[in-house]
């Protein structure tokens, strides 16, 4: 085949450093949610929708053919935490957590994994962040240590 194709969606999740509540204002979210579209355009990984709390991110994206999901995140992280920082005072100390979960969606579970992440804060009246991760690592099938994975 001449052409390479793809159409991988990646539902990606990671939490501010020790969870820190820096995104409290809707208006800090909405604006890290857009810039997020703009990074991950760059990087041909289109954003289908963004959501979260004051202490995390959900991204369901399209997964570039040539960039992967390390590098994709490492920039995102990178760049929206330069960004963040600039944008009030409130968020000079601003950090993201060191790791990050990246969990693949088919197409036919697409919407319900984007009215998931569109939920977000109705969501975790009920459950909180650590919660929330455990259930989806379990969900897929991903073992991890409770140990070393918040930071």
């Amino acid at each position: 085949m001449p052409q390479s194709l793809s159409n991988l969606l990646v539902h990606l999740i990671f939490s501010t450093k020790e969870r820190r509540p820096f995104l409290r204002t809707v208006a800090h979210r909405a604006a890290l949610q857009r810039y997020f579209g703009d990074v991950s355009a760059r990087l041909d990984c289109p954003v289908v929708c963004v959501g979260g709390t004051a202490d995390h991110v959900h991204c369901l994206a399209r997964q570039a053919r040539t960039v992967t999901v390390a590098e994709w995140v490492k920039e995102l992280k990178r760049v929206s935490s330069q960004w963040a920082k600039t944008q009030d005072a409130a968020l000079e100390a601003f950090q993201w957590q060191a790791g990050y979960a990246a969990f693949s969606v088919s197409q036919s579970l697409s919407r319900r994994v984007q009215q998931y992440i569109e939920r977000q804060e109705e969501h975790h009246r009920r459950f909180d962040f650590q919660m929330e991760l455990r259930k989806m690592l379990a969900a897929h099938g991903v073992e991890y240590d409770e140990r070393c994975i918040w930071d």
